[in-house]
């Protein structure tokens, strides 16, 4: 990512931090709207899996500027998501509500420039999740390390 599409994906991200809950809904919303399948994933109430979701945007689009700095926690995240069921194809329905949610919170500010950039550092995030989804991905990154 450009220093730029960063600062655009961080300064988008903090319009919509102070409507964090409603934001949360929304893409929750939008998300089982798209695949009702995902629904049974989620053994949490929504309402307290929100907030961790948002938290977990929040620690990645802070950390954008020096990525290397989280991917052991993008890694686990991803073999989280793996053992609860989530299947790769579903990170197309994940990215879909966000971008849908972020229009929605930011209106007529969410150009096609902040969609762009919103878009790249999802897939940068998606790809270090899918990974750590592959068979023997596991074992791999123990034998690397962190």
């Amino acid at each position: 990512m450009t220093p730029e599409q960063i600062r655009t994906v961080q300064s988008t991200w903090r319009e919509i931090a102070p409507m964090s809950a409603d934001a949360a809904r929304l893409f929750y919303g939008k998300l089982f709207e798209l695949d009702p399948r995902l629904r049974s994933l989620f053994r949490a109430d929504i309402e307290q899996q929100g907030p961790r979701f948002m938290a977990a945007i929040d620690t990645a689009v802070d950390a954008l500027a020096e990525v290397e700095a989280v991917v052991p926690s993008i890694l686990e995240l991803g073999r989280r998501h793996a053992h609860y069921g989530v299947q790769e194809r579903d990170y197309q329905a994940v990215e879909a509500a966000l971008l849908w949610t972020l229009e929605k919170g930011l209106g007529c500010s969410f150009t096609p420039d902040v969609k762009d950039a919103w878009t790249l550092a999802y897939a940068i995030l998606d790809n270090m999740m899918k990974s750590a989804m592959a068979p023997g991905a596991q074992q791999n990154q123990r034998r690397m390390g962190p």
